[in-house]
């Protein structure tokens, strides 16, 4: 185990991890885009401006973890573990990224790009979408109660098929609840 150490600008493309589980660390500007990271754990852990597209993520556990201005483009977290899974996204391209069935209640998206992920079946009851681009995101029998999509915008969100209840929006992005209707509104 790994405790309370800084790792910067260090290229996993070409490494292993040391180490199985990470605890209290910073990884600032570090490389793991195509990375195999399965089965390993970081634990109360912070990546800025770090590279992690297409890492493999196969029973990664991601316990209080935050990322900030990092590139994430099309991680399945879908396939990390589910246990204690706590996440907490700032300024992140996580486009074609998936969240497909998980429990992410309380999780935070702001000012990320959110382009054609995959949100199907995922529990985010009081997540906060604060100034995100959700253009293409899939919603489909996804719990959003009460999470906070008023500073959001292109999103597209059937309400029978989504359980909304107290779920906050704002014009003129609350139009994306109606785009199932096809219908002109001027």
């Amino acid at each position: 185990m790994i405790v309370n150490q800084d790792f910067i600008k260090v290229d996993y493309t070409d490494k292993h991890l040391d180490s199985r589980e990470f605890e209290n660390c910073t990884f600032w500007e570090c490389n793991f885009s195509n990375s195999n990271l399965s089965n390993i754990s970081f634990i109360e852990c912070r990546f800025t401006n770090c590279n992690l597209s297409n890492a493999k993520i196969a029973e990664t556990g991601f316990k209080e973890v935050k990322f900030k201005n990092c590139k994430l483009l099309g991680l399945s977290f879908s396939d990390c573990s589910k246990f204690l899974l706590i996440l907490d996204f700032e300024e992140c391209n996580l486009n074609l990224a998936s969240f497909f069935k998980l429990k992410l209640k309380n999780t935070r998206f702001k000012k990320c790009s959110l382009q054609e992920v995959d949100f199907a079946g995922a529990d985010l009851t009081l997540s906060v979408f604060d100034n995100c681009d959700l253009t293409r995101s899939i919603f489909d029998q996804t719990i959003l109660e009460k999470a906070d999509f008023r500073t959001s915008q292109n999103y597209s969100i059937d309400p029978v098929k989504n359980k909304m209840r107290k779920a906050k929006f704002s014009l003129p992005g609350v139009l994306g609840l109606l785009a199932k209707f096809n219908i002109e509104i001027e």
